[in-house]
Formats: structure tokens, sequence, C-alpha cells
């Protein structure tokens, strides 16, 4: 236990200290937000069908342009194959099942998906699903879960050797995963490795799943075409593709949930695909829930230039040059309306600027409101320890670090139980 404690925090750390290129600003700059509800013709929306018609297509295609890249559309073949099955997980609690996602039919692409259910059920249970960092094997200590062979950017002996998962890491990060409450409460879980859609690095366009859609003679993707965020969303889209055809899932009901880049990605994803029925940011900071022209924390120009191939090339564009993006983060998060979203932040993360996460959630509240749905209440961000949001937009800052930790899960559980249980 000790060990994995340590490891766990090790991995936390590599990951957030490769993003501090410079302490974050004592204060927040003035900006002016581009307006969720006014139309590029300078039209203001006032009925659901012309946010649905004009404003969210203008929104979504202004972030495709200029920020995530986009979603290629190429059909290529998508086939499940059953790894295993074990009904008698986890003491007897849960089913596991391994399925193989395959994107090619030479079998050299493919994504595995891990998935939790449990026992105690009598009809199709909603379920998380979420991309993890280190290999489906950190999620829990059962060694039944097949062991990822592919390559991972932050490692730590005897977890990892020549940055491949061994024995010792099974179960490194089951605090980010804590499978027994999720199953306790009713939910299944399903995750897979982001890196067996494209590795974490910034030469890796060609070794992962993108030249499968690329056109003759194309070597990278365009600069209005996506990056490794757009990658693992659409990963996330096929998981659901997955869970579709499993009898044991309440498709309708998936919660699609990621922590730091990986909440940059759930939020794309749950934007993109309206079938996720909820969508959670943890701590997603610069590129994900928090407002970009308040330059707080980590800014454009820093991510891309730390994480060049996370966003389209387009998204270079506006280094340094916050106000010239025609779109800002509270459009991503109007873009998931009227479906509920969940933001978290963490009180010792202010690189990803928490009080940019909230405000994201406060200013796509007139998009849920035309809806009828409730948003948040304040522009004032809550107290610490003090989640707010009874309406569709939840939001909590905790104690602590950038991390994802079983007090958030407490969180996710309580909010969706109002959604899809």
């Amino acid at each position: 236990m000790k060990q994995k404690i340590i490891l766990s925090f090790l991995l936390q750390i590599a990951i957030v200290s490769s993003c501090f290129a410079q302490a974050p600003k004592e204060a927040a700059t003035d900006y002016h937000l581009p307006e969720a509800m006014r139309t590029q013709s300078g039209k203001t929306v006032n009925s659901v069908a012309e946010w649905e018609k004009v404003r969210r297509p203008e929104i979504l295609a202004l972030f495709e342009k200029n920020v995530q890249g986009k979603t290629p559309v190429k059909a290529i073949p998508v086939r499940f194959v059953s790894m295993s099955v074990n009904p008698h997980a986890i003491n007897g609690t849960a089913t596991r099942k391994q399925v193989r996602i395959y994107f090619s039919s030479d079998e050299q692409h493919y994504m595995d998906l891990l998935l939790y259910l449990p026992n105690n059920r009598n009809k199709p249970v909603p379920v998380f699903l979420g991309l993890n960092f280190g290999g489906n094997q950190v999620v829990h200590r059962d060694t039944g879960i097949i062991i990822s062979k592919q390559w991972v950017r932050y490692t730590s002996e005897p977890a990892y050797k020549d940055h491949l998962g061994t024995e010792a890491s099974r179960g490194t990060q089951s605090d980010d995963w804590p499978v027994e409450k999720i199953l306790a409460a009713g939910y299944g879980l399903a995750t897979a490795y982001y890196g067996d859609l494209q590795p974490d690095s910034a030469n890796s366009v060609n070794a992962g799943i993108a030249p499968l859609f690329y056109k003759k003679g194309q070597t990278e993707p365009a600069a209005d075409e996506w990056g490794a965020i757009g990658v693992w969303a659409w990963g996330l889209s096929r998981a659901l593709d997955y869970l579709e055809t499993d009898k044991d899932i309440d498709a309708k009901k998936v919660a699609v949930v990621g922590h730091s880049r990986l909440g940059k990605t759930a939020l794309w994803a749950g934007a993109q695909d309206r079938r996720f029925a909820l969508v959670i940011s943890n701590n997603s900071g610069e590129g994900g829930a928090a407002i970009t022209r308040r330059k707080y924390g980590e800014t454009i120009a820093l991510m891309n230039k730390a994480f060049p191939h996370w966003f389209s090339g387009n998204f270079k564009k506006f280094n340094d040059k916050e106000d010239e993006l025609p779109v800002d983060f509270h459009e991503l998060i109007a873009l998931i309306a009227p479906r509920p979203v969940y933001i978290a932040s963490a009180s010792k993360d202010q690189w990803a600027d928490p009080v940019g996460e909230y405000l994201s959630g406060w200013y796509a509240t007139p998009v849920y409101t035309l809806y009828g749905a409730k948003g948040l209440d304040t522009p004032v961000p809550p107290a610490v320890g003090q989640p707010v949001g009874e309406g569709a937009i939840g939001y909590h800052i905790r104690e602590g670090e950038h991390a994802m930790t079983p007090y958030d899960w407490d969180q996710y559980i309580r909010f969706a139980n109002r959604f899809l249980r």
C-alpha cells in the first residue's frame, strides 16, 4: 500500500511539474468574453431552435477550426472482440469484462476497454467512462487485468521499466479510480488507456490512429485537423459504441469523465457526441474548463510549447493572443447543454485556474436557462469543500493538489444520482 501511494504521488508530481514553466500570476487580467448567446451575424439567440440551428453549430465549428481541430468523418473498420469475462471479480461483487476494439483490419491499431459492472443489479446499469494515464492495470490490483504493452509517458520504477508497465504497476492509480465505491453506488466503470489511441508525446502524430484517416500523400494532420485531444475524444466515442452493444449497460446513461488533459478530452467528447448523458471535468484547466482570457496560470502559449501535439496547428496562432481567439471555454461548456456537466477544481492547483473553471459554468448558464435547465446561481465561486449546483451544472473546489480523488468521486456520484439513477 505504501509503495502504491508513493508511486501515485510521484506520477501526479510529474504530470503537474511538467506544466509549471512559470508561476501563476497573482491576479487575472481584465477580459471581455465572446457572447455565447450572440450569433456571428450579431443576432441575439432567443430560442432553443435558434441555438440548435444557428449558434451551436457556429461555436462547434469555431472550436474545430481554431482549437481542437476537425475530427475526421472517414469511416474505418471498427470491431469489438471479447478478451475475457470474469463474473466473480473483486471478491464476487463485480463482473469484469475486457474488450479489444480494433480500428484496422491488420489488427495493429486497437484500444483495450476494461469494464467493471456490479453483480448486485437486476437491470442494465449506468456507467462512468473515462481514459486513464497508465494502462488499465493501474485502476485496480486485480491480477486478471491485461497489462498494457503501450508506451507510457510518466513512469517510475518498479511500476514501469523503459516506459512499459510491469506487474508492479497494478493498482498504482486506484485512488483515482475507486472501483469499489463506484460499484457500491450502482454504477459500472469503463476505462481505456489513452496511449492506445495516440502516445502523449510531441512527435506522436503518426504513432497512433491518426494515419488511418490520412488522405493519399498526407503525412500529418492539417492545421485545422485534430490533435491528440481530438484523437482521444474520438476513442471515447468508440468506447460508447461498444457500450451500446452490451446488454448489461444502459448506454443512454453514460457519464464521460476525465482528469487534467483527459478532462479537456472528456469535455470535447461530450461537446461533439451528444450520446453522452453527463460530462465531468476534473482539474481540466487551460484548454478545458478554464476561461483562457483570464491568462491566469497556464496559458495557450505555455501549453502549446509544452504539449504541441494536444491541439490543432491553428491553435498556435493564438499563443499570447487569447483575446483574438473567436471562442472561449465557457462556450465549450455551453455546447454540452442541456445535458448535465460537473466541473471540479483543487485549491492548490492554481495552474488550472479554479476561478476560471468555475466561471466557465457561470457564463454557460444562460444557454442552460434557454432549455429551462438550472445553471449556477452566482459568479462568486464557493468556498473550499462546499459543492454547489442543484441544477444541471455542478461545481466544487476541494482542498489539495492536481489529482482525482475519492472526495471528487463522492461528488460525481451524488450529482449523477440525480440524473442517471
